[in-house]
């Protein structure tokens, strides 16, 4: 795989822009065969390129600009685009001209297309597209159909909505005598949730935010390799070696593709549940804000791993165990302890019941918690203690949240005092 810089537009290029990319791939793992490709540091061969198709009579000057441009397609009523106003003009090159390629005027450009079949365009239907600017800086489909060439690219893969600047890109090739490439295959376009494409400005589409929101890259590889292709024994969780084994270009589908947060999420959890306990603590690490919490969460971190679905909800699920007071979040309040099921009751019977454990561990624990459940009357109707309606009076005095990892664990990692302390603040706030 060769990499390509390509910044022929000048304006919206920059070394900060291109060095994100990089850190983006190299996040990722994906690597590259040989030196990057600067696609400015060509533009001379490609400015060449396109004054040779002049001197063949393939190209012509041109100074219409946009707005005349508009106003005749829409004086004739006619579609809109260029209308091979100047082929005739015989106009020479001068400040206010833009080199365009004489597009023929029948027959049919087409290709195979890997993922979508059989395309065809009418070359009438082709209007005569712009080579160089005015400016002398070429166009990027002039730059890519070159460099293509020069750089010996068999397999041309990418977004469906390069599709309609295709035949103008081989029309080039082939007028430019470059040859063609051997395969063409047009992805799908990745939408949102609302099943439109993805945008920069709405949605998250950022590589270093992802990574920044504490993803694993593994994981985000796995989850972009399945978006318009599946593996065909239907595993879809598996190592990059396997789906470069498995993947070929013509299963991909050629409808959008549902870019899903909440699976890639999922994918996500179950990579980090994977990881050794102690590779988890150590790839935690710069999302924790410092030793102290490191320090807690090595205490119950298998039981973190279970239940995280990103690096970046380690910190608040374990911020119990810091010392300090403790501020349950609101709606966990109001759920548990407001709306809850005789929550003070409850929350009376836990602390007499676990003022009484002689032995700090979790059975003991939990069988204090049963009973303090049949106490205060959150039972059901064989008068069996209900701890799944029992448990979150006490989860929330204790650790301020109404999820987490089990409560009997975070109990025994919390302490017999503070988890008392806890209980007793909540019951005065009550």
């Amino acid at each position: 795989m060769r990499l390509r810089v390509e910044d022929t537009d000048r304006e919206r290029s920059s070394s900060e822009l291109v060095e994100n990319i990089l850190t983006s791939l190299r996040w990722l793992g994906l690597d590259w065969d040989g030196e990057i490709v600067v696609q400015a540091d060509n533009l001379q061969a490609h400015r060449e390129a396109a004054l040779s198709l002049l001197d063949q009579g393939r190209a012509y000057w041109c100074d219409c600009v946009s707005e005349a441009v508009q106003a005749r397609a829409k004086a004739r009523g006619g579609p809109p685009g260029y209308d091979g106003f100047c082929r005739t003009r015989g106009l020479a090159r001068s400040d206010a001209t833009a080199l365009r390629f004489r597009t023929p005027d029948d027959g049919v450009t087409g290709f195979t297309d890997l993922v979508r079949g059989e395309v065809s365009f009418e070359n009438k239907t082709i209007e005569d597209f712009v080579l160089l600017r005015s400016t002398g800086m070429p166009m990027f489909l002039l730059s890519n159909a070159y460099d293509d060439a020069a750089m010996g690219i068999t397999h041309v893969v990418r977004g469906e909505d390069h599709v309609p600047g295709t035949p103008k890109y081989l029309l080039l090739r082939d007028a430019l005598g470059l040859g063609r490439p051997e395969v063409f295959a047009h992805l799908p376009m990745l939408v949102n949730e609302g099943r439109k494409k993805l945008s920069k400005r709405k949605d998250a589409v950022s590589v270093a935010d992802f990574a920044a929101q504490g993803y694993l890259p593994e994981a985000m590889v796995n989850y972009l390799a399945l978006l318009g292709w599946g593996p065909s024994d239907g595993i879809e969780i598996r190592p990059l070696a396997e789906i470069i084994e498995q993947f070929r270009l013509e299963d991909v589908t050629p409808s959008p593709a549902f870019f899903d947060v909440k699976k890639l999420q999922h994918i996500n959890a179950e990579y980090l549940r994977a990881l050794p306990v102690d590779e988890f603590i150590e790839r935690a690490r710069p999302f924790l804000s410092g030793p102290e919490v490191e320090a807690v969460l090595t205490t119950i971190a298998p039981l973190i791993q279970e239940r995280v679905r990103l690096f970046t909800e380690i910190e608040p699920m374990v911020a119990f165990l810091l010392d300090g007071p403790l501020t349950p979040d609101d709606a966990s309040w109001d759920k548990a302890m407001v709306k809850g099921i005789n929550a003070r009751e409850m929350v009376d019977a836990a602390i007499a019941g676990l003022t009484q454990v002689t032995e700090w561990e979790v059975e003991p624990i939990r069988a204090a918690v049963e009973a303090a459940a049949v106490s205060a009357g959150v039972v059901n109707a064989q008068g069996e203690a209900q701890l799944s309606k029992a448990q979150g009076p006490v989860r929330v005095a204790t650790t301020g949240r109404s999820v987490g990892p089990p409560l009997f664990e975070s109990l025994a990692a919390l302490g017999q005092t503070r988890t008392l302390d806890r209980l007793r603040a909540a019951r005065a706030r009550l």
